[in-house]
C-alpha cells in the first residue's frame, strides 16, 4: 500500500534524523570533528536553516524563514496526499515522502530546538530539556554533522576569480534530513517519466 510505505518512510527518516541530531548535540562540542575516513568526517555545526549557514535578516528573517517552511511543508504534504489518492507511481510517492520527511526534520529543529536545548555553541555540551534554553520557539538552529571534504588544495592560477585560492570539494556540512530531500529530488529527476507520466501514457496504460 502506498500510504503505508509513505508513513513508514516518513517515520524512519524522522527517527534517524532526530536521534542523530540529539546524539551529536549532546555528545559533541560545537565545532568538534571526528574523522571516520580522510574524506568522511562527523563535524558538528548549527545554522539558522539556510544552505551553507547563510543568514537571512536576523531574528525576523529567521522567523519569516521558519513560517515560510511551515507553509511549504503543508504544500508538500498535500502533494503527497493527492499523489497517494490518485494512485500515482510508487516512485513519486517515495520521492515526495522523502522530501516531506526531510523538510519536517529540519522544521522540528527550527521550531523547537531553541526551547528544549541550551548552548547553541560555545565550549560546553548541550543539554536536552534544559532550563536555560538558548532561544525561543521558531528560532531554533538546525544541527548538521556530515562532512565529505573529498579534495582540498589550491586551485590553478589560470581559473578566473577562484584561481590560486584554497578550495575544498565537497565543503557542505549536512544532516539526514538534507540527505532525504536530496535523494527525493534526485529520484524525481532520474525517474521523471515514471513519476510524471504524460496523459497519453496514462490512457495507454488504462
Amino acid at each position: 500500500m502506498p500510504l503505508k510505505k509513505a508513513i513508514a518512510i516518513i517515520i524512519l527518516v524522522l527517527l534517524i534524523d532526530q536521534i542523530s541530531k540529539i546524539y551529536i548535540k549532546t555528545n559533541f562540542y560545537y565545532g568538534e570533528e571526528v574523522r571516520v575516513f580522510e574524506w568522511f568526517r562527523i563535524h558538528f555545526i548549527e545554522n539558522n536553516g539556510m544552505a551553507w549557514g547563510a543568514e537571512f535578516g536576523g531574528k525576523k528573517g529567521k522567523l519569516f524563514l521558519t513560517i515560510f517552511r511551515l507553509f511549504a511543508i503543508t504544500g508538500i504534504g498535500y502533494w503527497l496526499y493527492s499523489s497517494i489518492k490518485k494512485n500515482a507511481h510508487i516512485i513519486l510517492v517515495i520521492a515526495v515522502s522523502l522530501i516531506f520527511a526531510g523538510a519536517l526534520g529540519n522544521i522540528i529543529d527550527s521550531v523547537f530546538y531553541g526551547v528544549i536545548f541550551n548552548t547553541p555553541g560555545g565550549n560546553q555540551l548541550a543539554t536536552l530539556f534544559a532550563e536555560d534554553t538558548y532561544g525561543t520557539i521558531f528560532h531554533g538552529k538546525v544541527v548538521d554533522m556530515f562532512y565529505f571534504p573529498m579534495w582540498h588544495g589550491d586551485l590553478p592560477s589560470w581559473i578566473p576569480y577562484f584561481g590560486g585560492k584554497p578550495f575544498t570539494f565537497f565543503n557542505a556540512i549536512f544532516n539526514v534530513a538534507d540527505s532525504a530531500i536530496s535523494i527525493g529530488v534526485l529520484l524525481l529527476i532520474l525517474f521523471s517519466k515514471k513519476a510524471f507520466p504524460k496523459e497519453e501514457d496514462e490512457k495507454i496504460t488504462a
